[in-house]
Protein backbone atom coordinates (compact mmCIF):
# COMPACT_ATOMS: atom_id res chain seq x y z
CA UNK A 1 0.00 0.00 0.00
CA UNK A 2 1.43 3.36 -1.00
CA UNK A 3 1.98 6.07 1.57
CA UNK A 4 -1.05 8.14 0.56
CA UNK A 5 -3.27 5.06 0.30
CA UNK A 6 -2.32 4.08 3.85
CA UNK A 7 -3.25 7.53 5.11
CA UNK A 8 -6.61 7.49 3.33
CA UNK A 9 -7.32 4.00 4.65
CA UNK A 10 -6.56 5.16 8.20
CA UNK A 11 -9.00 8.05 7.79
CA UNK A 12 -11.69 5.67 6.50
CA UNK A 13 -11.21 3.46 9.57
CA UNK A 14 -11.92 6.44 11.82
CA UNK A 15 -15.08 7.94 10.33
CA UNK A 16 -17.24 7.39 13.42
CA UNK A 17 -14.51 8.67 15.72
CA UNK A 18 -14.00 11.74 13.53
CA UNK A 19 -17.67 12.66 13.73
CA UNK A 20 -17.76 12.06 17.48
CA UNK A 21 -14.80 14.40 17.91
CA UNK A 22 -16.54 17.12 15.94
CA UNK A 23 -19.65 16.74 18.10
CA UNK A 24 -17.52 17.05 21.24
CA UNK A 25 -15.66 20.11 19.91
CA UNK A 26 -18.81 21.85 18.71
CA UNK A 27 -20.47 21.28 22.10
CA UNK A 28 -18.16 23.92 23.60
CA UNK A 29 -19.94 27.31 23.31
CA UNK A 30 -16.86 29.28 22.25
CA UNK A 31 -18.69 32.54 21.53
CA UNK A 32 -15.95 35.17 21.24
CA UNK A 33 -18.31 38.16 21.19
CA UNK A 34 -19.77 37.59 24.66
CA UNK A 35 -17.66 38.02 27.83
CA UNK A 36 -19.78 35.45 29.66
CA UNK A 37 -18.26 32.80 27.39
CA UNK A 38 -14.63 33.60 28.24
CA UNK A 39 -14.28 30.31 30.20
CA UNK A 40 -15.68 28.45 27.19
CA UNK A 41 -13.20 30.16 24.88
CA UNK A 42 -10.38 28.99 27.14
CA UNK A 43 -11.85 25.47 27.25
CA UNK A 44 -12.07 25.31 23.46
CA UNK A 45 -8.46 26.46 23.09
CA UNK A 46 -7.31 23.79 25.56
CA UNK A 47 -9.39 21.13 23.80
CA UNK A 48 -7.87 22.02 20.45
CA UNK A 49 -4.34 22.13 21.86
CA UNK A 50 -4.76 18.67 23.38
CA UNK A 51 -6.13 17.28 20.12
CA UNK A 52 -3.09 18.61 18.24
CA UNK A 53 -0.81 16.90 20.77
CA UNK A 54 -2.70 13.61 20.44
CA UNK A 55 -2.29 13.91 16.67
CA UNK A 56 1.44 13.65 17.28
CA UNK A 57 2.62 17.24 16.99
CA UNK A 58 5.44 17.94 19.45
CA UNK A 59 5.19 21.73 19.36
CA UNK A 60 1.80 23.03 20.50
CA UNK A 61 1.48 26.44 22.13
CA UNK A 62 -1.18 28.85 23.33
CA UNK A 63 -0.40 32.37 22.12
CA UNK A 64 -2.17 34.90 24.37
CA UNK A 65 -3.57 38.17 23.05
CA UNK A 66 -5.35 41.09 24.69
CA UNK A 67 -8.52 39.18 23.79
CA UNK A 68 -8.76 35.46 23.12
CA UNK A 69 -5.72 33.23 22.68
CA UNK A 70 -4.59 31.66 19.43
CA UNK A 71 -3.48 28.03 19.18
CA UNK A 72 -0.18 27.42 17.39
CA UNK A 73 1.40 24.11 16.41
CA UNK A 74 4.10 22.99 14.03
CA UNK A 75 5.91 20.03 12.50
CA UNK A 76 9.12 20.90 10.63
CA UNK A 77 10.56 17.38 10.36
CA UNK A 78 10.31 17.31 6.55
CA UNK A 79 13.41 19.50 6.38
CA UNK A 80 14.34 22.91 5.11
CA UNK A 81 14.08 21.90 1.44
CA UNK A 82 10.48 20.74 1.75
CA UNK A 83 7.51 23.07 1.22
CA UNK A 84 6.10 24.76 4.31
CA UNK A 85 2.41 25.56 4.68
CA UNK A 86 0.70 27.75 7.24
CA UNK A 87 -2.73 26.25 7.99
CA UNK A 88 -5.31 28.78 9.19
CA UNK A 89 -8.68 28.38 10.89
CA UNK A 90 -10.67 29.73 13.82
CA UNK A 91 -12.26 28.03 16.82
CA UNK A 92 -14.59 30.84 17.89
CA UNK A 93 -18.22 30.91 16.82
CA UNK A 94 -21.05 33.39 16.41
CA UNK A 95 -23.67 33.90 19.14
CA UNK A 96 -26.56 31.44 18.64
CA UNK A 97 -29.33 34.05 18.93
CA UNK A 98 -32.24 33.98 18.30
CA UNK A 99 -32.46 30.77 20.29
CA UNK A 100 -36.17 30.25 19.63
CA UNK A 101 -35.44 29.76 15.93
CA UNK A 102 -33.28 26.68 16.51
CA UNK A 103 -34.88 23.28 15.91
CA UNK A 104 -32.26 21.62 18.14
CA UNK A 105 -30.11 23.17 20.91
CA UNK A 106 -27.23 25.07 19.25
CA UNK A 107 -24.56 23.56 21.49
CA UNK A 108 -25.96 20.04 21.49
CA UNK A 109 -24.81 19.02 18.00
CA UNK A 110 -27.39 16.73 16.46
CA UNK A 111 -27.13 14.42 13.44
CA UNK A 112 -30.18 14.30 11.18
CA UNK A 113 -30.74 12.09 8.15
CA UNK A 114 -31.24 8.37 7.80
CA UNK A 115 -28.76 7.56 5.05
CA UNK A 116 -25.09 8.51 5.56
CA UNK A 117 -24.78 10.44 2.25
CA UNK A 118 -27.65 12.70 3.34
CA UNK A 119 -26.71 13.16 6.99
CA UNK A 120 -26.23 16.65 8.38
CA UNK A 121 -24.82 17.74 11.72
CA UNK A 122 -26.70 20.69 13.23
CA UNK A 123 -25.08 23.03 15.74
CA UNK A 124 -23.43 26.41 16.09
CA UNK A 125 -19.94 26.43 14.56
CA UNK A 126 -20.05 23.01 12.90
CA UNK A 127 -19.65 24.59 9.45
CA UNK A 128 -18.00 27.87 10.45
CA UNK A 129 -15.34 26.76 11.26
CA UNK A 130 -15.02 23.79 13.61
CA UNK A 131 -15.73 21.03 11.11
CA UNK A 132 -13.38 22.31 8.38
CA UNK A 133 -10.72 23.16 11.01
CA UNK A 134 -10.85 19.86 12.90
CA UNK A 135 -10.52 17.70 9.81
CA UNK A 136 -7.05 19.16 9.17
CA UNK A 137 -5.92 17.94 12.60
CA UNK A 138 -7.43 14.53 11.95
CA UNK A 139 -5.42 14.31 8.71
CA UNK A 140 -2.21 15.05 10.62
CA UNK A 141 -3.11 12.23 13.01
CA UNK A 142 -3.70 9.84 10.12
CA UNK A 143 -0.35 10.68 8.52
CA UNK A 144 1.67 10.30 11.70
CA UNK A 145 -0.08 7.14 12.85
CA UNK A 146 0.02 5.46 9.42
CA UNK A 147 3.43 6.63 8.16
CA UNK A 148 5.17 8.24 11.11
CA UNK A 149 5.88 11.34 9.05
CA UNK A 150 4.36 14.25 7.14
CA UNK A 151 5.27 14.87 3.49
CA UNK A 152 5.92 18.59 4.11
CA UNK A 153 6.40 21.10 6.90
CA UNK A 154 3.25 22.37 8.56
CA UNK A 155 2.46 25.28 10.83
CA UNK A 156 -1.01 25.77 12.31
CA UNK A 157 -2.52 29.04 13.46
CA UNK A 158 -6.04 28.71 14.85
CA UNK A 159 -7.35 32.01 16.19
CA UNK A 160 -10.17 32.73 18.61
CA UNK A 161 -11.31 36.13 17.36
CA UNK A 162 -12.32 35.74 13.72
CA UNK A 163 -15.99 36.28 14.53
CA UNK A 164 -15.15 39.61 16.21
CA UNK A 165 -12.99 40.95 13.38
CA UNK A 166 -9.64 39.33 14.28
CA UNK A 167 -8.98 42.37 16.43
CA UNK A 168 -5.60 41.27 17.79
CA UNK A 169 -4.41 38.99 14.98
CA UNK A 170 -2.34 41.61 13.16
CA UNK A 171 -0.30 42.32 16.29
CA UNK A 172 0.06 38.60 17.01
CA UNK A 173 1.30 37.85 13.49
CA UNK A 174 3.74 40.76 13.54
CA UNK A 175 5.15 39.58 16.86
CA UNK A 176 5.59 36.01 15.58
CA UNK A 177 6.44 36.72 11.94
CA UNK A 178 9.61 34.61 12.02
CA UNK A 179 7.80 31.61 13.47
CA UNK A 180 5.04 31.91 10.87
CA UNK A 181 7.24 31.98 7.76
CA UNK A 182 5.82 29.70 5.07
CA UNK A 183 5.37 29.35 1.32
CA UNK A 184 1.67 30.18 1.46
CA UNK A 185 -1.40 29.88 3.64
CA UNK A 186 -3.92 27.06 3.25
CA UNK A 187 -7.18 28.14 4.87
CA UNK A 188 -9.71 25.83 6.49
CA UNK A 189 -12.01 28.84 6.72
CA UNK A 190 -14.09 29.93 3.74
CA UNK A 191 -16.51 27.66 1.94
CA UNK A 192 -17.52 26.25 -1.41
CA UNK A 193 -20.14 27.79 -3.63
CA UNK A 194 -22.55 24.84 -3.69
CA UNK A 195 -22.76 21.21 -2.61
CA UNK A 196 -23.30 19.99 -6.18
CA UNK A 197 -20.44 21.86 -7.85
CA UNK A 198 -16.84 21.90 -6.60
CA UNK A 199 -15.39 25.38 -6.50
CA UNK A 200 -12.25 27.27 -5.63
CA UNK A 201 -12.63 30.72 -4.09
CA UNK A 202 -10.10 33.02 -5.74
CA UNK A 203 -11.26 36.44 -4.52
CA UNK A 204 -12.87 38.17 -1.57
CA UNK A 205 -14.19 41.67 -1.11
CA UNK A 206 -12.65 44.08 1.38
CA UNK A 207 -14.35 45.89 4.25
CA UNK A 208 -14.77 49.35 5.75
CA UNK A 209 -17.11 50.02 8.67
CA UNK A 210 -18.58 53.04 10.40
CA UNK A 211 -21.03 53.66 13.25
CA UNK A 212 -22.88 56.96 13.57
CA UNK A 213 -25.02 58.70 16.16
CA UNK A 214 -27.36 61.60 15.40
CA UNK A 215 -28.24 63.72 18.45
CA UNK A 216 -31.02 66.23 18.94
CA UNK A 217 -32.34 67.39 22.34
CA UNK A 218 -30.36 66.50 25.45
CA UNK A 219 -33.13 64.16 26.64
CA UNK A 220 -36.16 62.33 25.27
CA UNK A 221 -39.13 64.68 24.87
CA UNK A 222 -42.92 64.33 24.79
CA UNK A 223 -43.77 63.99 21.11
CA UNK A 224 -47.04 65.85 21.53
CA UNK A 225 -45.60 68.87 23.26
CA UNK A 226 -42.35 69.09 21.30
CA UNK A 227 -43.05 67.30 18.01
CA UNK A 228 -42.67 69.67 15.08
CA UNK A 229 -40.65 72.12 17.20
CA UNK A 230 -37.25 70.38 17.22
CA UNK A 231 -35.79 67.98 14.70
CA UNK A 232 -36.37 64.32 15.50
CA UNK A 233 -32.98 62.50 15.31
CA UNK A 234 -34.68 59.43 13.84
CA UNK A 235 -36.09 61.53 11.01
CA UNK A 236 -32.69 63.14 10.40
CA UNK A 237 -30.95 59.75 10.39
CA UNK A 238 -33.53 58.32 8.00
CA UNK A 239 -32.83 61.22 5.62
CA UNK A 240 -29.08 60.54 5.76
CA UNK A 241 -29.51 56.81 5.20
CA UNK A 242 -31.98 57.26 2.35
CA UNK A 243 -29.53 59.54 0.57
CA UNK A 244 -26.72 56.98 0.48
CA UNK A 245 -28.10 55.34 -2.70
CA UNK A 246 -29.81 56.66 -5.80
CA UNK A 247 -32.81 55.10 -7.53
CA UNK A 248 -30.57 52.72 -9.50
CA UNK A 249 -28.98 51.30 -6.35
CA UNK A 250 -25.71 53.13 -6.92
CA UNK A 251 -23.87 54.60 -3.92
CA UNK A 252 -24.06 58.41 -3.98
CA UNK A 253 -20.94 59.15 -1.88
CA UNK A 254 -18.63 61.26 -4.11
CA UNK A 255 -15.43 59.39 -4.99
CA UNK A 256 -16.77 56.01 -3.83
CA UNK A 257 -16.20 54.37 -7.22
CA UNK A 258 -12.83 56.00 -7.95
CA UNK A 259 -10.32 53.31 -8.93
CA UNK A 260 -12.97 50.62 -9.43
CA UNK A 261 -12.53 48.79 -12.73
CA UNK A 262 -15.42 47.62 -14.86
CA UNK A 263 -15.80 43.91 -15.43
CA UNK A 264 -14.18 42.71 -18.63
CA UNK A 265 -16.33 41.00 -21.28
CA UNK A 266 -14.55 37.73 -20.46
CA UNK A 267 -15.34 38.08 -16.73
CA UNK A 268 -18.99 38.71 -17.49
CA UNK A 269 -19.13 35.75 -19.85
CA UNK A 270 -17.46 33.43 -17.33
CA UNK A 271 -19.96 34.47 -14.66
CA UNK A 272 -22.90 34.09 -17.04
CA UNK A 273 -21.77 30.53 -17.82
CA UNK A 274 -21.95 29.49 -14.15
CA UNK A 275 -24.87 27.28 -13.07
CA UNK A 276 -26.63 30.04 -11.14
CA UNK A 277 -30.32 30.85 -11.14
CA UNK A 278 -31.93 33.90 -9.54
CA UNK A 279 -35.10 31.97 -8.75
CA UNK A 280 -33.19 29.30 -6.84
CA UNK A 281 -31.26 32.01 -5.04
CA UNK A 282 -34.50 33.68 -3.96
CA UNK A 283 -35.81 30.36 -2.70
CA UNK A 284 -32.64 29.91 -0.66
CA UNK A 285 -32.72 33.41 0.82
CA UNK A 286 -36.48 33.82 1.19
CA UNK A 287 -36.33 37.28 -0.43
CA UNK A 288 -39.16 38.26 -2.81
CA UNK A 289 -36.86 39.69 -5.50
CA UNK A 290 -33.22 40.42 -6.26
CA UNK A 291 -32.13 44.03 -5.89
CA UNK A 292 -28.96 46.06 -6.27
CA UNK A 293 -26.94 48.30 -8.54
CA UNK A 294 -28.58 48.27 -11.94
CA UNK A 295 -26.69 47.01 -14.96
CA UNK A 296 -25.14 44.02 -13.18
CA UNK A 297 -26.21 40.46 -12.53
CA UNK A 298 -26.59 39.06 -9.01
CA UNK A 299 -23.20 37.33 -9.01
CA UNK A 300 -21.48 40.31 -10.60
CA UNK A 301 -22.79 42.48 -7.77
CA UNK A 302 -21.85 39.94 -5.10
CA UNK A 303 -18.30 39.33 -6.25
CA UNK A 304 -17.08 42.32 -8.23
CA UNK A 305 -19.01 45.44 -7.24
CA UNK A 306 -18.62 47.50 -4.05
CA UNK A 307 -21.58 47.97 -1.74
CA UNK A 308 -22.74 50.12 1.15
CA UNK A 309 -25.11 48.40 3.57
CA UNK A 310 -27.00 49.48 6.70
CA UNK A 311 -26.43 46.72 9.26
CA UNK A 312 -28.35 48.27 12.13
CA UNK A 313 -30.71 51.21 12.67
CA UNK A 314 -32.22 52.05 16.04
CA UNK A 315 -33.39 54.72 18.46
CA UNK A 316 -36.36 55.82 20.51
CA UNK A 317 -38.85 53.45 22.10
CA UNK A 318 -38.92 49.89 20.74
CA UNK A 319 -40.71 48.03 23.53
CA UNK A 320 -44.26 46.71 23.60
CA UNK A 321 -47.13 49.12 23.19
CA UNK A 322 -46.84 52.83 22.54
CA UNK A 323 -44.68 55.50 24.11
CA UNK A 324 -45.13 58.91 22.52
CA UNK A 325 -41.53 60.02 22.69
CA UNK A 326 -39.35 62.25 20.54
CA UNK A 327 -35.97 60.54 21.07
CA UNK A 328 -32.81 62.42 21.91
CA UNK A 329 -30.60 60.31 19.64
CA UNK A 330 -30.60 57.72 16.85
CA UNK A 331 -27.93 55.27 15.70
CA UNK A 332 -26.83 53.29 12.67
CA UNK A 333 -24.11 50.84 11.71
CA UNK A 334 -22.76 50.87 8.15
CA UNK A 335 -20.39 48.60 6.29
CA UNK A 336 -18.93 48.84 2.80
CA UNK A 337 -17.76 45.78 0.88
CA UNK A 338 -14.81 46.80 -1.26
CA UNK A 339 -13.25 45.67 -4.51
CA UNK A 340 -9.73 46.13 -5.92
CA UNK A 341 -8.88 49.81 -6.28
CA UNK A 342 -10.57 50.85 -3.03
CA UNK A 343 -8.68 51.55 0.21
CA UNK A 344 -10.64 50.98 3.45
CA UNK A 345 -9.32 54.13 5.16
CA UNK A 346 -10.12 56.35 2.18
CA UNK A 347 -13.62 54.93 1.82
CA UNK A 348 -14.29 55.56 5.52
CA UNK A 349 -13.13 59.17 5.11
CA UNK A 350 -15.30 59.70 2.03
CA UNK A 351 -18.30 58.37 3.89
CA UNK A 352 -17.53 60.60 6.88
CA UNK A 353 -17.27 63.66 4.63
CA UNK A 354 -20.56 62.85 2.92
CA UNK A 355 -22.47 62.36 6.17
CA UNK A 356 -21.13 65.61 7.65
CA UNK A 357 -21.94 67.58 4.49
CA UNK A 358 -25.48 66.22 4.27
CA UNK A 359 -26.46 66.37 7.92
CA UNK A 360 -29.96 67.90 8.23
CA UNK A 361 -30.29 71.05 10.37
CA UNK A 362 -31.15 70.91 14.06
CA UNK A 363 -29.06 67.83 14.95
CA UNK A 364 -25.43 66.94 15.52
CA UNK A 365 -23.41 64.00 14.24
CA UNK A 366 -20.96 61.70 16.01
CA UNK A 367 -18.93 59.22 13.93
CA UNK A 368 -17.04 56.11 15.02
CA UNK A 369 -15.00 54.58 12.17
CA UNK A 370 -13.87 51.01 12.76
CA UNK A 371 -10.15 50.44 13.18
CA UNK A 372 -10.37 47.12 11.39
CA UNK A 373 -10.72 47.39 7.64
CA UNK A 374 -9.50 45.07 4.90
CA UNK A 375 -8.56 45.44 1.26
CA UNK A 376 -10.08 43.24 -1.40
CA UNK A 377 -8.10 40.08 -2.18
CA UNK A 378 -7.40 38.11 -5.35
CA UNK A 379 -5.34 34.92 -5.56
CA UNK A 380 -2.87 35.09 -8.48
CA UNK A 381 -4.06 33.00 -11.41
CA UNK A 382 -0.79 31.07 -11.60
CA UNK A 383 -0.43 30.34 -7.89
CA UNK A 384 0.93 26.79 -7.34
CA UNK A 385 -1.42 26.19 -4.42
CA UNK A 386 -4.39 26.91 -6.66
CA UNK A 387 -3.11 24.40 -9.21
CA UNK A 388 -2.87 21.68 -6.55
CA UNK A 389 -6.31 22.52 -5.19
CA UNK A 390 -7.86 22.30 -8.66
CA UNK A 391 -6.21 18.93 -9.27
CA UNK A 392 -7.39 17.49 -5.95
CA UNK A 393 -10.96 18.76 -6.33
CA UNK A 394 -11.23 17.49 -9.90
CA UNK A 395 -10.09 14.04 -8.80
CA UNK A 396 -12.38 13.97 -5.78
CA UNK A 397 -15.57 15.14 -7.48
CA UNK A 398 -15.00 13.97 -11.05
CA UNK A 399 -15.15 17.43 -12.62
CA UNK A 400 -12.95 20.52 -12.53
CA UNK A 401 -13.84 23.12 -9.90
CA UNK A 402 -15.26 26.49 -10.83
CA UNK A 403 -13.31 29.62 -9.90
CA UNK A 404 -15.66 31.74 -7.80
CA UNK A 405 -15.56 34.91 -5.72
CA UNK A 406 -16.53 35.58 -2.13
CA UNK A 407 -18.88 38.43 -1.39
CA UNK A 408 -17.74 38.59 2.22
CA UNK A 409 -14.46 39.67 3.78
CA UNK A 410 -11.87 37.81 5.82
CA UNK A 411 -9.57 40.30 7.63
CA UNK A 412 -6.82 37.71 8.03
CA UNK A 413 -6.15 37.79 4.27
CA UNK A 414 -4.93 41.37 4.66
CA UNK A 415 -2.78 40.41 7.66
CA UNK A 416 -1.08 37.46 5.97
CA UNK A 417 -0.39 39.45 2.83
CA UNK A 418 0.79 42.71 4.39
CA UNK A 419 2.74 41.27 7.34
CA UNK A 420 4.03 37.93 6.01
CA UNK A 421 3.83 38.51 2.25
CA UNK A 422 1.81 35.31 1.85
CA UNK A 423 -1.09 34.48 -0.43
CA UNK A 424 -3.97 32.43 0.94
CA UNK A 425 -5.56 29.45 -0.79
CA UNK A 426 -9.08 28.67 0.44
CA UNK A 427 -9.65 24.94 0.93
CA UNK A 428 -12.75 24.69 3.08
CA UNK A 429 -15.36 21.97 2.68
CA UNK A 430 -18.18 23.96 4.20
CA UNK A 431 -20.88 25.08 1.78
CA UNK A 432 -22.37 28.54 1.47
CA UNK A 433 -25.94 27.40 2.15
CA UNK A 434 -25.24 25.84 5.57
CA UNK A 435 -26.84 28.69 7.54
CA UNK A 436 -23.62 29.98 9.08
CA UNK A 437 -24.25 32.87 11.50
CA UNK A 438 -27.95 31.90 11.48
CA UNK A 439 -30.16 29.52 13.47
CA UNK A 440 -29.89 25.85 12.50
CA UNK A 441 -26.35 26.03 11.16
CA UNK A 442 -25.36 22.63 9.79
CA UNK A 443 -22.46 20.76 8.20
CA UNK A 444 -22.93 17.97 5.68
CA UNK A 445 -21.39 14.90 7.33
CA UNK A 446 -19.95 13.49 4.06
CA UNK A 447 -18.01 16.74 3.60
CA UNK A 448 -16.05 15.93 6.75
CA UNK A 449 -14.68 12.80 5.11
CA UNK A 450 -14.33 14.35 1.66
CA UNK A 451 -12.36 17.19 3.22
CA UNK A 452 -10.08 14.76 5.04
CA UNK A 453 -9.25 12.97 1.79
CA UNK A 454 -8.71 16.25 -0.05
CA UNK A 455 -6.35 17.71 2.55
CA UNK A 456 -4.39 14.46 2.70
CA UNK A 457 -3.99 14.48 -1.08
CA UNK A 458 -3.11 18.19 -1.18
CA UNK A 459 -0.26 17.71 1.30
CA UNK A 460 0.95 14.57 -0.49
CA UNK A 461 1.04 16.17 -3.94
CA UNK A 462 2.76 19.31 -2.69
CA UNK A 463 5.26 17.44 -0.48
CA UNK A 464 6.17 14.49 -2.64
CA UNK A 465 6.61 16.67 -5.69
CA UNK A 466 8.60 19.13 -3.57
CA UNK A 467 6.59 21.88 -5.25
Amino acid sequence: MSGLAAVLARLDERTEASLSELIEFASIPSVSAQPAHQPDMERAARWLSERLRRAGLGTVELWPTAGHAAVYAESLDAGENAPTLLVYGHYDVQPPDPLEKWQTPPFTPTVKGERPPEQKLYGRGVSDDKGPLLLTVQVVDAYLSALGRLPLNLKFLFEGEEEVGSAHLNELVEKNAQRLKADFVLSADGGMWSAETPSLTVSARGLAALELTVRGPTKDLHSGRHGGSVHNPLHALATLIAGLHDESGRVTVPGFYDGVSELTPQQRQDIANLPFDDAAYLTQTGAPAVYGESGYSTLERQWHRPTLEVNGLWGGYTGEGSKTVLPSEAHAKLTCRLVPGQEPGRIAELLKTYLEANLPPGVTLELHPSEHGARAYHLPDDHPGAAVARKVLAGLYGKPPLDVGMGGSIPVLETFQSVLGLDTVFFSFAVGDEDIHAPNEFFRVPRLYEGQHAWAQFWWILGENNA
